[in-house]
């Protein structure tokens, strides 16, 4: 990913919008692995802010205009009962997963009326993970949360997708697999480290959980 220019200001006028604060020092890492790596992967259990801060990063850069599009995927893996279930389409299904996410771009972008705009414009794509087969994006921040989830060949698929001016975000807590096979996260995570491959890992613990007292009990207990 070539080096773009991003804005360093306290507020975004006019909308005023403040900046990311991180909450950890392990948080700050992220941010600044964010602002400067092309792939960026971030794992570790929930309530650390591996989703939420790729997230207001990446509508910063769209609200900046400094990309083009935000891709958010994840895999068809629920902890639950399988999509089929439930009823609609496959991007409807997808819709209750994603709300953790819009809530984010809805803030950071200024409201509901800016984010239905660029939803229209398809500046923002809730990407279903079996189309993302045969795709290319460019000028964009791809966002795979749940990666823990995809398999060896799912994550080699999605990592050849990135084009020019992209960047790649993937999240994952390796010790919530609901698949079966090996994780494509985790054979990643080695293939970087082993190859040396321009990426960046981050790894939360247990210590940088900043989610209420009750989920930073149950992390820490389990």
């Amino acid at each position: 990913m070539a080096k773009r220019t991003r804005k360093v200001s306290t507020y975004d006028e006019p909308l005023r919008i403040p900046p990311i604060v991180p909450k950890t020092a392990k948080q700050n890492e992220y941010l600044d692995a964010l602002r400067v790596s092309p792939q960026v992967f971030a794992i570790g259990p929930a309530g650390t802010g591996k989703t939420w801060l790729p997230t207001a990063y990446a509508a910063d850069l769209l609200r900046q205009k400094q990309i083009d599009k935000i891709v958010l995927t994840r895999p068809n893996v629920p902890a639950g009962p399988t999509l089929g279930f439930f009823p609609g389409t496959l991007e409807e299904k997808m819709a209750p997963w994603v709300v953790p996410f819009i809530e984010v771009i809805k803030e950071r972008l200024g409201g509901p009326s800016q984010l239905e705009a660029e939803l229209k414009r398809n500046n923002i794509e809730i990407a279903p993970f079996e189309t993302m087969r045969g795709r290319t994006f460019f000028n964009s921040v791809v966002i795979v949360d749940e990666a823990q989830n995809l398999t060896e060949s799912e994550m080699y698929m999605v990592l050849t997708r990135i084009g020019e001016e992209s960047q790649l975000i993937i999240n994952g807590d390796l010790i919530q697999l609901d698949i079966k096979k090996a994780s494509g996260l985790a054979k990643a995570i080695d293939t970087i480290r082993e190859k040396k491959i321009n990426a960046t890992v981050i790894e939360f613990t247990k210590d940088d959980v900043v989610r209420g007292g009750i989920c930073a009990e149950w992390v820490k207990a389990w």
